[in-house]
């Protein structure tokens, strides 16, 4: 089948530009993949779900009984060695959770206000 002439350029506009929208949509336009998407969805909800969760942490360490004792091991524990301790005290383990959880036990170290020890 033969095409006229004419048309051979419009055609070649239509793909250089299709090409082009595409490259910029996804550089520059803020466009996203499906994969990508759920990646940053599921990323939010967890950052949102631990912000959550450390009044309940900050809650319970508040209530325990140790309190004091607690407080001064996490405080003399190193930097980096202060979510361990937060996980050993139990506070950082949610109620009807049946293990610690690593980032309510750095998020709570922040809400119990022991970094800047």
């Amino acid at each position: 089948m033969t095409y006229p002439e004419w048309l051979r350029p419009g055609v070649y506009g239509a793909l250089i530009g299709a090409v082009s929208i595409t490259i910029v949509g996804f550089s520059w336009g803020g466009w996203v993949t499906g994969g990508h998407a759920e990646t940053m969805a599921s990323s939010r909800s967890h950052d949102e779900l631990i912000a959550a969760l450390v009044p309940v942490c900050v809650n319970m360490a508040e209530t325990d009984i140790e309190r004091t004792a607690k407080l001064a091991s996490i405080q003399e524990a190193r930097t980096f060695q202060r979510r361990d301790a937060v996980i050993a005290t139990g506070w950082a383990t949610v109620p009807g959770s049946k293990s610690p959880n690593r980032d309510l036990a750095q998020a709570c170290i922040a809400g119990l206000k022991l970094d800047a020890s």
